[in-house]
């Protein structure tokens, strides 16, 4: 049986935030993990920040909302390192926070689509053959409770502030849901996380949970053994509604 050290994992969205410390906790557990940015700039600077603490990452550029860009970077996984493990589609972006639906946009919700659900689609079609090639794999997608439908119909009191955000994770729910339903029989899970309000660009420095935090649900996910769920949402470990 291969020992988690002979695992390959992409992050992406690794720059900073939840997916730099999804990224480091992985490399920890013994994972070979590729950080995949747009700036490679920045990605630069996490791997030599990382570097300096003795832990090993690999760089690849991508801008996961565009198709050639995904596809160049399927090839080059699959050129280098010929095998995927475990894939998180961390990337995300919120361009419209606060705004109401009905006012809204629609280059801001196709904008936001593009890299919230289409990039994930497209990484999780690409490199799914893999691992479906291989017998084994774990895809994980960071999500949102608020896309939950319980928080869309109004619990929360959020109304229908960042739609376009809020739409883009309930399509990333579904697309969970569905690609789950394709790995019956294999080692495969498909799952889905919400990491809660962290302190990051995203979330703020009054969020109530620090990064690390933020990301142990993501990593635990990423390393499910054979038993694990598949096709659920959590939060705190724990499984939530959709």
């Amino acid at each position: 049986m291969e020992q988690i050290k002979d695992r390959v994992a992409l992050v992406t969205g690794a720059n900073r935030g939840i997916g730099k410390e999804i990224s480091r906790q992985l490399a920890l557990m013994g994972l070979r993990v590729i950080i995949a940015c747009r700036d490679e700039w920045k990605g630069k600077q996490v791997v030599d920040e990382m570097r300096a603490d003795g832990i090993q990452l690999d760089l690849l550029t991508v801008d996961i909302s565009d198709k050639d860009s995904v596809q160049n970077l399927i090839q080059a996984v699959r050129g280098k390192y010929g095998r995927l493990d475990v894939l998180v589609n961390n990337a995300g972006v919120l361009l419209d926070h606060g705004t109401s639906l009905l006012e809204l946009e629609e280059a801001v919700l196709r904008q936001t689509l593009e890299t919230n659900f289409y990039g994930a689609l497209r990484l999780s079609q690409g490199f799914y053959p893999m691992m479906v090639k291989q017998g084994y794999g774990r895809i994980v997608n960071v999500s949102s409770g608020v896309g939950a439908f319980d928080i869309l119909q109004g619990k929360g009191g959020l109304r229908s502030s960042s739609s376009a955000y809020r739409m883009s994770k309930t399509m990333l729910n579904a697309l969970t849901c569905l690609l789950a339903a394709e790995t019956m029989g294999a080692d495969i899970k498909v799952n889905a996380m919400c990491p809660g309000r962290v302190k990051t660009d995203m979330g703020g420095a009054d969020a109530p949970s620090s990064v690390a935090e933020g990301a142990d649900t993501a990593v635990w996910l990423a390393a499910l053994d054979q038993a694990g769920p598949n096709g659920q949402f959590f939060r705190s470990r724990q499984p939530i509604s959709w």
